[in-house]
């Protein structure tokens, strides 16, 4: 389901996949070779979502904003992030080959810098911030380890690797 709220209306890149099952909803977009899984919901009734090129955000994911005038933020995601299935992130951010776990949380401000991982399950507390080169883990989220030689590109990879597969879902959709 894909729809304006007011004058706020979904732009979507015709390379982008949308599953069926998922909702966008007011000021959101989705750029070239992005993808949004079965059953997410992205809501930008109040502030902008921005999906960047190449980024996927996985099944059962739920992305929202709060409103500018209560201090609220957007929530971007730049390109070649990935984003596990069931997160909720809420007013964050996730920078450039950024990599957030299946079942995280992220709330107001909080960040995943380039290159960065927050580890499935982790909460994000507002305002924090994931370096690059670190994985951060468990509730509330802090510094696990550093990451070893490589991982800092497993979203870029992973990403490369959720393009492809969004094609093969979007071929046999068409061909039903």
């Amino acid at each position: 389901m894909i729809f304006a709220i007011g004058d706020k209306k979904p732009v979507i890149h015709e390379t982008a996949f949308i599953a069926p099952g998922v909702v966008l909803a007011g000021d959101v977009e989705i750029h070239e070779n992005a993808s949004v899984w079965y059953g997410s919901v992205l809501r930008g009734d109040e502030n902008k979502i921005i999906i960047g090129k190449g980024s996927n955000v996985q099944d059962g994911t739920i992305i929202h904003v709060d409103h500018p005038d209560w201090g609220g933020l957007p929530t971007l995601i730049g390109e070649n992030v990935l984003i596990g299935h069931k997160c909720m992130l809420h007013g964050a951010t996730v920078e450039d080959g950024g990599f957030v776990g299946m079942n995280a949380t992220m709330l107001d401000g909080s960040v995943v810098k380039t290159g960065a991982m927050l580890a499935a399950g982790a909460f994000l507390s507002p305002k924090k911030i994931v370096p690059a080169g670190e994985m951060w883990a468990g509730m509330p989220a802090r510094k696990f380890r550093d990451l070893k030689e490589g991982e800092n590109k497993f979203a870029i990879y992973g990403s490369a690797h959720y393009v492809e597969a969004a094609r093969m879902h979007a071929k046999a959709l068409a061909e039903r």
